[in-house]
């Protein structure tokens, strides 16, 4: 397959595209800054494409849409949400209309979206695929970020990826958690009974193969089976790393130090299974 990723030089990304080069496939890259290889493609997330960049996205065979802004970039002032919504709303609706104005436009649009879709007050409830959208900041995004690649369904086979935290040996949520683990005081977050859905970035690769490779439409539950809580998370990390697990974060420190998006993002979780 001639195959166009976005977001490509983030987590999934990078590790996505030297999985795909392996098995044959012709991996293209969409990038802001000016290309510096044959197989760059340059685009504005508001603005789209220049004419003649908008030429060079003919007869793709899938696109892979994994680009938006770090969600945990910092707290989220209403200029932060803003940036997030604009990467990955508008971006969205950007690149879903460049293809549409192809000639000869992708067989399959799949893009990423996040468990956040449910909302983050669900409780022990267990979350499938059928679940309704929740309520709050991450919800709304997630809806209106997957109805902008839905629309991509007037030319191709359209998969939405409900993506939990990824993690991974290099990078990513780990990198971050690892600082205060390794100095002995990592500790349970709040009350350590929200739930934490996650999956490892080999299978998540494997999930966007599966896709590519088998008629799937709709969304999809990119996260493990077996979703812990902090309080187990943190446990098995620790023991991993031979660290203590003895020092709690209330949740007035969680709040003070991130607002808005420490609250939503480490106090509150979802019960997400992929069904």
């Amino acid at each position: 397959m001639k195959i166009l990723i976005s977001g490509s030089t983030g987590l999934v990304a990078t590790n996505l595209i030297p999985t795909l080069t392996a098995k044959g496939h012709e991996v293209f890259k969409l990038v802001r800054k000016t290309p510096q290889a044959p197989n760059e493609i340059q685009w504005d997330a508001e603005k789209g494409f220049s004419e003649s960049e908008q030429v060079k996205l003919e007869d793709f065979d899938a696109v892979i849409h994994l680009a938006g802004e770090n969600i945990a970039s910092g707290n989220w002032s209403q200029e932060v949400k803003k940036r997030l919504r604009d990467s990955r709303v508008v971006g969205t609706k950007v690149l879903v209309e460049a293809l549409k104005n192809c000639k000869n436009p992708p067989n399959i649009f799949i893009s990423a979206s996040a468990e956040g879709f449910y909302g983050r007050s669900t409780g022990d409830t267990i979350l499938s695929e059928d679940s309704p959208k929740g309520e709050g900041f991450m919800a709304e995004l997630c809806a209106d970020w997957e109805a902008e690649a839905e629309k991509a369904e007037a030319f191709a086979r359209v998969v939405r990826l409900r993506i939990a935290v990824v993690l991974a040996k290099d990078g990513g949520a780990i990198e971050k958690m690892l600082t205060p683990f390794k100095f002995g005081v990592g500790g349970v977050l709040g009350s350590g009974k929200q739930w934490f859905p996650w999956i490892t970035i080999d299978d998540i690769i494997g999930v966007i193969h599966f896709v590519l490779e088998n008629e799937i439409i709709g969304a999809i539950n990119t996260t493990s089976p077996n979703p812990v809580t902090n309080y187990e998370f943190t446990k098995t990390l620790g023991k991993v790393l031979n660290r203590p697990t003895i020092f709690p974060v209330p949740e007035f420190a969680i709040k003070l130090m991130f607002g808005e998006m420490g609250e939503n993002l480490l106090l509150k979780g979802c019960r997400v299974v992929p069904k």
